[in-house]
């Protein structure tokens, strides 16, 4: 077990876990060094727990690199910048959707109201800014443009959708900016971090981004198929903020098609003309779409596109051998020194991608 995650890599826990329990530690320490008036409610959901997801993502790429460097004090801190970043996002959301609830919680709008939550996501950011200021401009230009998509994705999502655009290839662009960049840098900062190399950056970071769209195309399913003592949120929470999420642009499209069945039709018709604020109408809704087959085609789409992240790290061997071997050269290893040096890459590389493929499988499979 290394955080919420069974990725069955006992010979890798050893390495990471006590790195991912640091993690935790720095990352309680950054959302309460203010005073008694901030503490509260930049604490809040970082003390309500979560999967930590990126953090381990980070820890998991790190060991693809310099070993000296896959558990020290650069990875950790962007393993805690990923994860306030994460969060910050998480306080903004909430306002954006008026959820009551998350991660089981109260949401900080509903204790504190819209204006200090919208802030202390905003203090989260920079706190996570300061941190990966320290990593370099390499890390700080990666930070910045991932922060620019989480945004732009979020625009994507609230603005009206131009005219003759695909409304599920539109829909997958959101999710690869919203989820898909931030998974996406927490892998690549892992290898960037240590050396690992630029090939093996490119693969991991491919391999994040496709996984974040998997991981939010299973929460398409969760949210319709789990209840709110699973998921710590209402059913339909984003068919009731008026957001279409793939089950509904799935219906949308066949209809546009002339392809939509009679139950689809009646659902479309509700959403359309009910009070979704009404929570039995609601429950309705999200009733009827779990018996409908979009649910069961989102679900195949999530497996999808975690088979393809998988398949990402086909060339992730020769990768990470071949940053090996240019450190190596830097260092001016050679003869036995080398080979040891090598072996123990290949040994690596091959823990961290079953490891990875793992990673991939258990987020995909909350929604079977």
């Amino acid at each position: 077990m290394i955080g919420s995650l069974p990725l069955n890599a006992p010979q890798l826990e050893g390495r990471i876990i006590p790195a991912l329990d640091a993690v935790e530690a720095r990352l309680l320490e950054v959302v309460s060094n203010a005073d008694e008036t901030i503490n509260p409610p930049t604490s809040h959901l970082a003390e309500a727990g979560g999967k930590r997801l990126r953090p381990v993502l980070t820890l998991l790429t790190a060991q693809l690199g310099d070993t000296a460097l896959a558990t020290g004090e650069q990875v950790r801190d962007a393993g805690v910048a990923v994860e306030l970043t994460h969060i910050a996002t998480l306080y903004h959301d909430d306002v954006m959707d008026e959820a009551p609830l998350r991660r089981g919680a109260p949401s900080a709008q509903t204790v504190w109201g819209n204006s200090a939550a919208i802030l202390t996501g905003d203090v989260l950011v920079a706190r996570a800014s300061q941190l990966v200021a320290a990593l370099g401009p390499q890390a700080v230009l990666a930070h910045a443009k991932t922060f620019e998509r989480l945004c732009m994705g979020q625009l994507h999502e609230t603005l009206p959708r131009p005219a003759g655009t695909d409304p599920v290839d539109h829909y997958i662009q959101v999710l690869a900016d919203k989820t898909g960049s931030l998974i996406a840098v927490s892998a690549r900062y892992g290898a960037m971090l240590t050396g690992a190399g630029a090939s093996t950056e490119r693969i991991v970071e491919e391999f994040g981004e496709k996984i974040g769209v998997a991981f939010q195309l299973a929460d398409d399913v969760i949210d319709l198929a789990s209840d709110s003592e699973t998921t710590g949120k209402t059913p339909g929470t984003d068919l009731r903020e008026g957001v279409d999420t793939m089950p509904v642009l799935l219906l949308r499209k066949a209809l546009a098609a002339g392809e939509l069945d009679a139950a689809g039709q009646s659902i479309l018709s509700r959403l359309s003309t009910g009070n979704l604020n009404d929570d039995a109408v609601l429950a309705d809704v999200v009733a009827r779409l779990r018996l409908h087959p979009v649910l069961a085609r989102t679900r195949e789409m999530a497996m999808t596109w975690a088979r393809e992240a998988v398949g990402v790290l086909e060339g992730l061997e020769d990768a990470v051998l071949a940053g090996t071997r240019l450190r190596l050269d830097a260092a001016g290893a050679d003869g036995a020194e080398r080979e040891e040096a090598l072996a123990d890459a290949a040994r690596r590389v091959g823990l961290v991608r079953a490891g990875m493929e793992e990673f991939a499988r258990l987020l995909v499979d909350r929604a079977a």
